[in-house]
C-alpha cells in the first residue's frame, strides 16, 4: 500500500503543475489585438485621474514610435543604406 501512495503523489503533483500552467498561459480569453488595445488605451491606469490616463497613453505611443525608429535604424545599418 505505501507504494501506491508514493505513486499517487507525483500524479497529483503533475496535475497541479499542468493546471497552473494552463491558468497562467491563458490570457483571460483575450486576443493579442484586444490586449494591445487595452495597453495603448491605458486601461490599467487609474480611471479617476485623467492626467495619468493621458500621460500613460502618450508615453506608450512615444515608446512605440521609438521602437519603430530603432527597428528602421537597425535594418538600414544591416543592409547598408547610404
Amino acid at each position: 500500500m505505501p507504494d501506491q501512495d508514493d505513486k499517487r503523489v507525483p500524479d497529483t503533483e503533475s496535475k497541479r503543475i499542468l493546471d497552473r500552467v494552463n491558468r497562467e498561459s491563458a490570457a483571460g480569453g483575450m486576443s493579442v489585438v484586444e490586449r494591445a488595445k487595452g495597453h495603448f488605451s491605458a486601461r490599467d491606469a487609474d480611471a479617476g485621474d485623467t492626467v495619468e490616463i493621458w500621460g500613460t497613453r502618450i508615453g506608450r505611443f512615444l515608446g512605440l514610435i521609438a521602437l519603430i525608429a530603432m527597428f528602421i535604424w537597425l535594418l538600414s545599418s544591416i543592409f547598408g543604406r547610404a
